[in-house]
């Protein structure tokens, strides 16, 4: 048996588990990822990163990797209706969602881990978890063996069967498979003239996108006649062909399967998100039919969401009272997934009269700008606030009850002297941000404050609203307002 110490130990080496090892490491924490397969996944489950991913990832320096691979699409979709959500009218510098397979994403995440020093051992089941007062205990197996590490903390990342969840005593609640759907990644010897198509119909669904690679194309079908068919029995190239010409009148002469699937609308929601030293991210925290895209954003989200809180509690910066609101700002976002998730799920999987009349009403209602804004921010996650995280404010700031918690948009920063800084590049290093108004009083950051927090004066180049008249801000290292001085 090999033995292990660590700071933290995260299990579950997919992008959610990467990306939040990689925020702990830069942290100064050590941390170790412990992911059962051998190799990366081959299928791309996920295809797209949303706006506030883009952001989040802007907010570590790490942009420009995913935009030189992705392609953007300045449209999404709610259930895959034909009135389109238009993200460019959205206030980010990335108003558009990025195209980019799950396996790009998970390779560039754990050419990150690596850069800053996470140890990834691949081939590591866990089978057994203990924690006490001190820390957690794991066990598991390992190709030619056994191994065991103890850690402070741990974090599960470890998909919808979660071992680590099942472990800590998490319980799991919601409802089983009631719908299935295929799809799969193939090639058109007659591809479509628009390069993106979706159809829906008293037939059924279909949903049609390249894979980028300039040889496949994904299709995603729902067929009236076989809703019902059991996860367990494997897709054929038949079966999706025939599907797929009921709804659509033809299958592209669809050939050379890279990958067949079956996947269902089981949902669940993890009853918390902490129990004691174990912390539950993604898909091992929430579930739910794969629709809008979302899943794979959320869960990055959730993992800078803890990422920060437990590397300042790891550093001594901040008490251990800050990692329960973790579970308190990201339980209500997974609640609100599992929401639009469940509405959009009964949108698309109805095919008779009374659902395509829902379908066109809604429609209709996307034509309306602020309908469609408003839906185009829930897939997005711009509409995702925070209440004031449990810490007291250092001397001269506050919360503001109005801003406090909302995410601030990147801008240029103008500085003393002239010079200009984005605001998201000042956040590279995972610390909290104080800007200083020019000709403000000087504001004085106490230990440990002063510790975990870049300072900088400069004026904002365009006004928050429901922010006037501030001297000081600052900033949460996710990118969100945290308290301020007037």
């Amino acid at each position: 048996m090999t033995r292990e110490q660590v700071e933290v130990a995260v299990v579950g080496g997919g992008p959610v588990g990467l990306m939040l090892a990689s925020e702990l490491a830069l942290g100064g924490v050590k941390v170790a990822v412990y992911e059962r397969r051998k190799e990366r996944v081959a299928q791309s489950r996920a295809l797209s990163v949303h706006p506030r991913t883009l952001e989040i990832l802007a907010l570590r320096g790490l942009e420009q990797r995913f935009l030189a691979r992705g392609k953007s699409l300045s449209t999404g979709h709610y259930a895959a209706l034909d009135t389109r959500l238009d993200f460019s009218v959205l206030d980010t510098t990335f108003p558009y969602s990025l195209f980019i397979p799950q396996t790009l994403t998970e390779a560039l995440l754990e050419e990150r881990a690596r850069e800053v020093g996470v140890a990834l051992h691949r081939g590591h089941r866990v089978s057994g978890l203990w924690q006490d007062a001190e820390g957690v205990r794991l066990e598991g197996e390992r190709e030619g063996g056994t191994f065991q590490v103890r850690a402070r903390y741990v974090v599960g990342a470890d998909g919808a069967r979660s071992v680590v969840r099942s472990l800590a005593g998490i319980s799991f609640p919601g409802t089983d498979v009631t719908t299935t759907q295929m799809l799969g990644d193939v090639i058109l010897a007659e591809p479509p003239p628009r390069p993106v198509m979706s159809h829906t119909s008293l037939s059924g669904g279909a949903m049609l996108v390249p894979l980028g690679d300039g040889v496949h194309h994904r299709i995603v079908v729902v067929s009236p006649g076989r809703q019902h068919v059991p996860l367990s029995e494997p897709v054929t190239l038949e079966e999706l062909a025939g599907a797929v010409r009921e709804v659509v009148g033809t299958d592209f002469g669809m050939h050379s399967p890279a990958w067949l699937s079956r996947f269902g609308n089981e949902t669940r929601h993890a009853s918390r998100y902490r129990e004691g030293r174990v912390f539950l991210v993604g898909d091992a925290a929430h579930i739910h039919m794969p629709a809008g895209g979302q899943g794979l954003n959320v869960g990055l989200q959730d993992a800078m969401n803890l990422g920060w809180k437990l590397a300042g509690v790891m550093r001594g910066l901040a008490p251990t009272s800050l990692l329960d609101s973790y579970h308190h700002e990201r339980h209500p976002v997974g609640a609100r997934l599992i929401q639009n998730t469940l509405s959009q799920t009964a949108l698309m999987t109805h095919f008779n009269p009374a659902g395509m009349a829902l379908r066109d009403t809604f429609c209709a209602l996307l034509t309306q700008p602020h309908v469609n804004r408003m839906f185009a921010e829930q897939i997005s996650a711009f509409d995702v606030a925070y209440p004031p995280p449990p810490l007291t404010a250092p001397e001269g700031l506050k919360v503001e009850p109005a801003v406090s918690g909302t995410r601030l948009a990147d801008q240029p920063l103008r500085c003393e002297g002239g010079a200009t800084r984005s605001l998201y590049s000042l956040l590279h290093e995972g610390k909290w941000l104080l800007l200083r108004r020019p000709a403000s009083a000087r504001l004085e950051l106490p230990a440990p404050w002063s510790g975990w927090t870049t300072q900088l004066t400069a004026e904002l180049s365009r006004e928050v609203p429901g922010l006037d008249a501030w001297s000081s801000l600052l900033v949460r290292p996710d990118g969100h307002l945290g308290y301020v001085s007037h």
